[in-house]
């Protein structure tokens, strides 16, 4: 993750000249919860930069063209090669037009002056275009946002891109005892800013009061306004530093305003330190400080006034000090909480130790909604329900739905309308996480201009069939994205299918839900058959195959000869229809025993997903030892055959025991729910993906 912070032109982010906005980025930065994540870019030539994380954007300047578009448009060339998650712009509207065409890219506007007076969102149509083009909008006061909403329709008033994070400072502990008899005014020392009101007015205090000083901090080289007494110190422009310095003895501060201040980082500062604070009634200035003289009329003699009340009353100073800082608030602590709120909000909680974090996940496979619920008990629904189970925003993608909804002459396969819907909805959604879940159709390029576009993006991949050497298209189709994804998953041990290194591969048991094994077959006192089967030509097809010839029959028919007189109830097999949805539920349930063969030769830790059914459901089940479930599995919870002639046998010593069958059949059930349910396997794949560490019982067992 990546967050740029793009300061206006000519902004001096450093500890020679720093402004209100740099101050502020500066103190809210250091209290993030982000902060290892934040770029700052500017250009300035001054140096010693406020934060080590500032980034000088360096370009060629040209009479004829506008430093600031060729300032943006080198900005833009960074982020072309380092994009960032979110830019966060300070008041500059007029930058958004030429950052609105990063399509994947949140962004923020602050703003820190009155919105009216500001190129870029002077006019109703600029003001509906940066509600449009941005994710947030951020006023350092509730009257710049009124300024900002003035003249706008009621919907567009009480949007909740609009909110209000105002300026901040640290509070330090002050011991009022020691302020002394000072009278601080800092700022521009303009009429504008009142300078020549307060000028005039406190050069008559210090007259009258002869043991109070004042000290004034600031400089104006554009207005000329001179005012000499020997107990008025005027010390020009001051580090930050040494501005709070002053603050913390002085024990009256006055900011007595002309023009209508957006907010007022002086009177703030001036609160925070225990001053008694004198401010005028002029735009966001009363946001500043909770207690204090608001001036009603603003004028030399009430300036006067107000100031000499606070000198002759003490006890009534003491209790405005006092007040100042024990109901002051807006702490860096304070503000930068309010920062990452909207941060959480926009781009996520994307740092690798996401344990505990409720994530976005777009989760795309196939839900199978075109067969009428004949395939609605399948592994994509299972792992669906665990991350949904664990507290996660879950939007999910059927992608061979919208491929068969989708074919046209134009779009053979359909891929090419699944491939926009599926990035138009990262667009769209966000999400954390994308899982694949054998999703063939979405293409490599997707997933790569995906992350290319939002590199917080995490993408996994699982998969549920074979990919040893009979099976080698599957293993091409897992193989596919695997270098563009961040972790892959697989029902047969990684170690035996001889992936490269590199590629971050791992096994997950086929998971059981607790909404859909939930049947207990064991309880069932008088059973139909003995044992019970079943296979499909193909999940999809949903009938048997002409024609087709599956190596599973010959193993079935063998077993039967050898072992007749039993009650075998086969499916998929001998011209006997495949069972799904409940009618597969309510076949196993008259069944004592199940077997479990899949296609091919023995795969370690390889099954089909019908073992999670089979033990999950309660069936006592039969699996052959080369599988490796022995590693998982005791031989009290499931029945490991070497051969045909060990199947036959241990069949037979389990029909003559119903009450160990039914013991077996209870505890094989118990430790599936236990250790291979559909939340550990979600929660599994999420971790792996983020790099959380957490044992689980198939790894320990491994």
């Amino acid at each position: 993750m990546k967050i740029s912070i793009l300061l206006p032109y000519k902004e001096n982010f450093s500890k020679t000249y720093a402004g209100a906005v740099s101050i502020s980025i500066r103190d809210t930065v250091k209290e993030s919860k982000y902060k290892k994540n934040i770029y700052i870019y500017g250009n300035t030539n001054f140096k010693n930069k406020l934060l080590k994380n500032y980034i000088n954007i360096k370009f060629s300047t040209n009479f004829l063209q506008s430093s600031s578009k060729n300032y943006i448009l080198s900005f833009l060339e960074e982020e072309s090669k380092n994009r960032s998650s979110l830019i966060e712009m300070h008041n500059r509207p007029s930058y958004v037009k030429f950052l609105s065409n990063l399509k994947y890219t949140k962004k923020v506007l602050y703003f820190h002056n009155d919105p009216l007076e500001m190129s870029g969102s002077r006019t109703i149509d600029e003001r509906l275009f940066l509600i449009n083009n941005l994710d947030k909008i951020i006023f350092n006061s509730n009257w710049s946002k009124s300024r900002f909403i003035n003249n706008l329709s009621v919907k567009n008033k009480i949007s909740p891109k609009l909110i209000v994070i105002k300026q901040s400072i640290n509070k330090p502990k002050i011991n009022l005892k020691t302020k002394k008899k000072i009278i601080t005014f800092i700022g521009k020392l303009n009429s504008a800013k009142g300078y020549d009101l307060f000028g005039k007015a406190i050069l008559k205090i210090l007259n009258k009061y002869p043991e109070w000083k004042s000290v004034v901090i600031g400089d104006e080289p554009r207005e000329k306004i001179f005012f000499r007494h020997k107990r008025l110190k005027i010390l020009g422009f001051q580090s930050h530093d040494k501005v709070l310095s002053y603050l913390r003895s002085a024990s009256i501060s006055v900011t007595c305003s002309r023009w209508n201040e957006p907010f007022g980082r002086s009177s703030l500062e001036a609160a925070s330190r225990g001053c008694a604070v004198i401010i005028s009634n002029k735009g966001g200035l009363p946001e500043t400080i909770t207690d204090g003289i608001i001036l009603k009329k603003l004028n030399v003699i009430n300036i006067f006034k107000s100031i000499e009340k606070v000198i002759l009353n003490k006890k009534y100073r003491k209790n405005l000090q006092e007040l100042s800082l024990k109901n002051f608030f807006l702490t860096n602590k304070f503000a930068s909480k309010k920062i990452d709120q909207y941060r959480d909000l926009i781009i996520g909680s994307q740092n690798n130790n996401n344990k505990n974090k409720h994530l976005k996940i777009l989760h795309v496979t196939n839900l199978n909604e075109r067969h009428n619920g004949r395939l609605f008990y399948n592994t994509g629904r299972r792992i669906n329900n665990g991350l949904i189970r664990l507290s996660h925003n879950v939007m999910t993608i059927s992608d061979r739905d919208i491929v068969s909804n989708n074919r046209k002459l134009s779009d053979i396969d359909g891929s090419k309308t699944l491939n926009e819907i599926f990035i138009k909805t990262v667009d769209t959604f966000n999400p954390d996480l994308i899982i694949l879940g054998h999703a063939d159709l979405i293409k490599k390029k997707s997933i790569q201009d995906i992350k290319k576009n939002n590199p917080e993006i995490k993408v996994c991949q699982w998969f549920l069939d074979r990919m040893d050497s009979q099976w080698m298209i599957n293993k091409k189709r897992f193989l596919e994205k695997i270098d563009a994804i961040d972790a892959s998953f697989c029902t047969t041990d990684p170690n035996v299918l001889n992936f490269n290194k590199k590629n971050k591969v791992f096994y997950i048991p086929n998971p059981v839900d607790a909404s859909f094994e939930n049947l207990k077959v064991y309880e069932n006192k008088n059973p139909e058959y003995d044992l019970f089967f079943a296979m499909s030509h193909g999940v999809h097809r949903g009938r048997l195959k002409r024609g087709k010839f599956d190596q599973r029959e010959i193993f079935l028919k063998k077993l039967i000869k050898n072992n007749p007189n039993k009650k075998y109830d086969f499916y998929g097999f001998d011209n006997t229809e495949p069972l799904w949805g409940d009618d597969f539920k309510k076949q196993i349930y008259k069944s004592k025993m199940a077997l479990n063969l899949s296609q091919g030769k023995p795969l370690k830790y390889y099954s089909s997903d019908r073992i999670a059914q089979l033990i999950g459901n309660g069936l006592l089940t039969f699996i052959d030892e080369k599988t490796k479930y022995n590693d998982f599995f005791s031989k009290d919870e499931v029945v490991f055959y070497k051969n045909q002639n060990d199947l036959k046998k241990k069949i037979n010593l389990m029909l003559k025991n119903d009450k160990l069958r039914v013991s077996m059949s209870k505890k094989g059930r118990n430790k599936y729910h236990k250790y291979f349910n559909s939340d550990l396997v979600a929660e599994y794949i999420i971790n792996k993906t983020f790099n959380i560490k957490k044992k689980y019982y198939w790894e320990k067992k491994n």
